[in-house]
């Protein structure tokens, strides 16, 4: 291989590395001026009146005081609490779907998603309040024996 070559060949990379490079930079740029921002999360009004704490508080520590209140709920066997998850749950629900991560909008689904961060309460516990689903069973019959044909 002459020097030609080896000195061609690395020139020719040297070029393709700075227009990568160039392409990249304005890519970041352009997302940075506002075309790639994700939109803030969208909070529907909760349903009861006063917060068990400020807005601020809340935001900033409610993984927490929940964490904080299944420590109480699984090792002390207490279940009332002031932070307790139903209470949450209870309050915030949507009016629309009756729930709080059912859609992309309800109270707890918005802030997840545009912090980027996992929602895995609701794989076990349920996401709309007590009331709810004890009124879809009211409203549902099963039919008896009698009532079905083969």
């Amino acid at each position: 291989m002459s020097l030609c070559t080896v000195f061609s060949t690395g020139v020719l990379r040297l070029w393709v590395c700075a227009a990568v490079l160039l392409v990249s930079s304005m890519g970041v740029q352009a997302q940075s001026a506002g075309n790639g921002r994700v939109p803030k999360p969208i909070i529907e009004p909760a349903r009861g009146g006063q917060c068990v704490e400020s807005p601020d508080i809340m935001r900033r520590n409610h993984m927490l005081l929940l964490k904080h209140q299944r420590v109480d709920t699984l090792r002390g066997g207490i279940r009332t609490g002031k932070y307790s998850l139903q209470a949450c749950i209870e309050c915030h629900a949507s009016q629309k779907t009756n729930s709080v991560s059912a859609a992309d909008t309800n109270f707890c689904q918005s802030c997840h998603s545009y912090a980027a961060v996992s929602l895995d309460c609701f794989g076990c516990h349920a996401n709309k309040p007590a009331g709810a689903s004890a009124q879809v069973a009211k409203t549902q019959t099963v039919p008896t024996a009698q009532q079905v044909k083969p």
